[in-house]
């Protein structure tokens, strides 16, 4: 649908609750909407629309028109969550090509509002990112745009991204838990989140947490029926604070985690279970998703999320990964983000846990490169969406990290992980040979720092001051003392740089005091061998 087109609502359409006869109608909206590209099979099968439209925990509504029959259904899973949660999703809407353009989605999504807000504390709804008109109607009932995440699924010939956009309902913000615990790569993801939601941002940044340990010898198999009680015994008697969560839990029972395609990856030491991670593979979608990690010892954790990732990749031919995590748990945070995972989505007061709502940070993992190609996101999605791919960025960038920290000055004393926190703040350029990089009396707005190339630095009257090569650094001088540059810079032949903005270089050092005593001691000393160099020219002219 045009994001601009004007829509006329139909005063004669009528929207229900859906009837067992109403599934070849539903089945045919899904087909006349999206051919044969919806990710998900069931919806072309009527006797599957049939169970899900006489399930207790979901609400499926359509709309018809006299004479015309059923035009658009939407529906919502009004439990979506493991701890009795109060969360639903709010999805499949879907519309007949003939009938857009009246507002029929727009009393859809009122519709499905009103009949679940006082049954629900959360309500989730992705937007598909190929139009913007999901994402706008959500926002004209409450919704907030709180995440992105690339490339979640397949549809057609390539795989999709959605914005998640989030309401609370009822009590459900006044038992959020305060003050949450989080890594710094996730700060200015929870910060627009809070911001789109209306809410003051109360986190704490967590500098400090340190990652699950590598290490430990095991035993790594799928679940079998001897190994569940076991596990169960672990579980219940071992595990207080949970770090992960999702749609299911182990202690459903065998049947149910079978009858939704879930089962475990199980650790043994000498014979005996130590530990189980919990998973759906969505296999027709490349998805899996993580919904419970158990372990009785520290380095458990690290080799179940390990083995998952690897078999992930390896053997079920998945492209993506997801993870709900405590936004209370930094270390788990931290080993997710070692693992490759990037935060897409900071969802508040997401989960009941014990007598209050966590919030938690979603955490996804891509094994496809990231090419997005053409989106169509509304101002909060966009901007939610620049700060996740720029943690996906971040992963692209780290394996050659570990070789500049040897050979550029400004990473001289800085560990990898210290460096890769740098790195998330510049932009890759390139110039061409003979191409000027700054010019005397341009404003000093960027440090630069050169990976690749050589480049001629010249004074005002064309007196070269000297040449520079990879590793060191531009427009330093003229950045810490707030001054226009007092040089010329031009590429002798193909010349690429990391370049940091001030603004970029100033936050990062306020929030990493450990890095800015590092960086400035690094600048400073690329400033004083600058000197002595311009002086020996001087000297010599």
């Amino acid at each position: 649908m045009s994001a601009g087109r004007t829509e006329r609502t139909r005063p004669s359409v009528l929207v229900r609750e859906a009837r067992e006869a109403d599934a070849p109608s539903v089945r045919e909206i899904f087909e006349s909407s999206y051919g044969s590209d919806y990710p998900y099979p069931e919806f072309y099968d009527d006797e599957s629309i049939r169970r899900m439209i006489l399930r207790e925990d979901e609400l499926v509504l359509v709309a018809e028109e006299p004479g015309k029959g059923v035009l658009a259904t939407g529906s919502v899973i009004l439990e979506i969550g493991a701890f009795a949660d109060l969360v639903g999703e709010f999805g499949r809407l879907a519309v007949r090509p003939e009938a857009r353009g009246h507002g029929i989605g727009r009393l859809l999504v009122e519709e499905r509002v009103r009949r679940v807000a006082n049954r629900l504390h959360l309500g989730l709804m992705e937007g598909r990112v190929t139009h913007p008109f999901t994402q706008r109607l959500a926002l004209g009932y409450g919704f907030a745009a709180v995440g992105f995440l690339p490339l979640k699924e397949p549809f057609g010939p390539r795989r999709e991204s959605y914005a998640l956009l989030v309401r609370h309902f009822g009590d459900g913000l006044a038992l959020r838990s305060n003050n949450p615990r989080i890594i710094p790569e996730a700060y200015a993801l929870a910060g627009l989140a809070m911001e789109n939601l209306g809410h003051p941002l109360d986190v704490v940044v967590s500098e400090s947490g340190q990652p699950y340990p590598e290490g430990g010898s095991y035993e790594v198999t799928e679940l079998r029926t001897d190994a569940y009680p076991a596990l169960l015994r672990i579980a219940r008697g071992r595990i207080r604070k949970r770090e992960i969560f999702g749609p299911l839990r182990l202690h459903y029972g065998l049947f149910r985690l079978q009858a939704t395609h879930a089962t475990y990856l199980i650790a043994r030491e000498r014979g005996s279970v130590v530990g189980g991670i919990g998973f759906i593979l969505h296999q027709a979608a490349g998805i899996v998703r993580v919904f419970e990690l158990i372990a009785i010892q520290d380095d458990v954790v690290r080799v179940l999320l390990s083995e998952l990732v690897h078999r992930a990749k390896q053997y079920w031919d998945a492209d993506y990964v997801e993870i709900d995590v405590s936004a209370n748990s930094v270390r788990m945070q931290r080993t997710l983000l070692e693992l490759g995972f990037a935060p897409t989505a900071y969802i508040p007061a997401m989960v009941f846990h014990e007598v209050e709502r966590l919030d938690v940070v979603r955490m996804s993992l891509l094994f496809v490169p990231p090419d997005l190609g053409e989106l169509a996101l509304i101002p909060p999605s966009l901007e939610l969406a620049e700060v996740v791919m720029r943690g996906f960025h971040r992963h692209e960038v780290m394996p050659g990290v570990s070789e500049l920290l040897g050979s550029v000055g400004l990473f001289r004393g800085l560990s990898e992980e210290q460096a890769c926190r740098i790195v998330d703040a510049w932009n890759r350029r390139e110039f061409e040979p003979g191409e000027t990089i700054f010019s005397v009396q341009d404003p000093a707005a960027e440090v630069y720092v050169i990976l690749r190339g050589k480049v001629d630095v010249t004074r005002d009257d064309g007196r070269p001051i000297g040449s520079l090569g990879e590793g060191h650094c531009l427009g330093e001088v003229a950045l810490l003392t707030e001054t226009a540059h007092s040089a010329r810079a031009v590429a002798v032949d193909g010349v690429e740089v990391g370049a940091i903005s001030r603004q970029s270089l100033e936050s990062l050092l306020r929030s990493r005091p450990d890095i800015g005593v590092l960086v400035n001691r690094n600048l400073a000393q690329e400033l004083g061998a600058k000197l002595r160099r311009a002086d020996e020219v001087a000297g010599e002219a």
